[in-house]
């Protein structure tokens, strides 16, 4: 029986025992999202009728979404690979009978599936409260965006993987990790719909997978890629996982020949 789904299982437990952080997030998520979707709402309203497409409810609407999906993607770069590197414990991942790589990508799916709901649901419900919601009327959208979310949070556990891998090669990684976490915050959409942004770095965005995280399934959730535009989408964000999982493993075994363990 593969112990994956039950990494997966023991992900989900091992978050859901937070319940004051997750609770805390959830108010957290809440606040930036109205302050965002004034924001988004304001910029709108003062351009015209709409920008880039979007108009004041739909901006709103993103502004919810990107804070509902947030916690689940999580955009913001974690050290605990990096930690076990430089503590040594990476020893004992790599001497279980189980992929490392795969058992933490299992168990980060587990983070994320107990994180959509509790995190994820507040700020949507503000919203539609707040500002109204401008959301598909056919279930097919939901669907794919699920979907797409799942992708999403792959590629990006994929993409913090990759970053905590560093190091091995590197005593401190802070600043890797931050340096990521600012282009994060920007490139995947959470700071403005990558539609806002000037054309260069529009297509700087769409040359990483940053957007392949949070835009394309709050694009695809919300039906603003339906039919083949969505399908692509999904296309593009199955190739950065694979791109970035494959690296993540070459990486992962050069690091591992060079890895030396001190200690009784």
């Amino acid at each position: 029986m593969s112990p994956y789904p039950a990494l997966v299982a023991a992900g989900f437990r091992r978050w859901s025992t937070y319940r004051a952080a997750t609770a805390a997030g959830a108010l957290t998520n809440s606040v930036f999202g109205a302050i965002k979707a004034a924001v988004l709402v304001g910029t709108v309203t003062s351009a015209g009728a709409s920008v880039a497409g979007y108009d004041p409810l739909q901006a709103a609407t993103f502004a919810w979404t990107t804070q509902a999906f947030l916690a689940a993607v999580s955009v913001f770069a974690d050290d605990e690979l990096a930690r076990r590197v430089r503590t040594g414990d990476i020893a004992v991942d790599l001497a279980r009978p189980v992929d490392p790589q795969l058992a933490a990508w299992a168990t980060d799916l587990g983070r994320a599936a107990f994180q959509l709901l509790p995190r994820g649901l507040p700020p949507l419900l503000l919203g539609t409260v707040l500002t109204g919601l401008a959301l598909p009327a056919s279930p097919v959208p939901y669907v794919l965006g699920l979907v797409s979310l799942v992708v999403g949070v792959s590629v990006s556990f994929a993409a913090r993987w990759i970053v905590n891998l560093a190091a091995f090669w590197l005593t401190e990684v802070r600043g890797i990790l931050l340096l990521y976490t600012v282009l994060a915050t920007t490139l995947t959409g959470l700071s403005i719909p990558v539609a806002w942004f000037p054309p260069w770095l529009a297509t700087l965005a769409h040359s990483t997978p940053f957007p392949s995280m949070l835009q394309t399934p709050v694009d695809v959730v919300l039906g603003r890629a339906a039919g083949g535009e969505a399908l692509r989408l999904l296309g593009v964000q199955l190739v950065w996982l694979a791109v970035l999982l494959g690296a993540g493993r070459v990486l992962l075994a050069v690091g591992a020949r060079r890895l030396v363990v001190q200690g009784g």
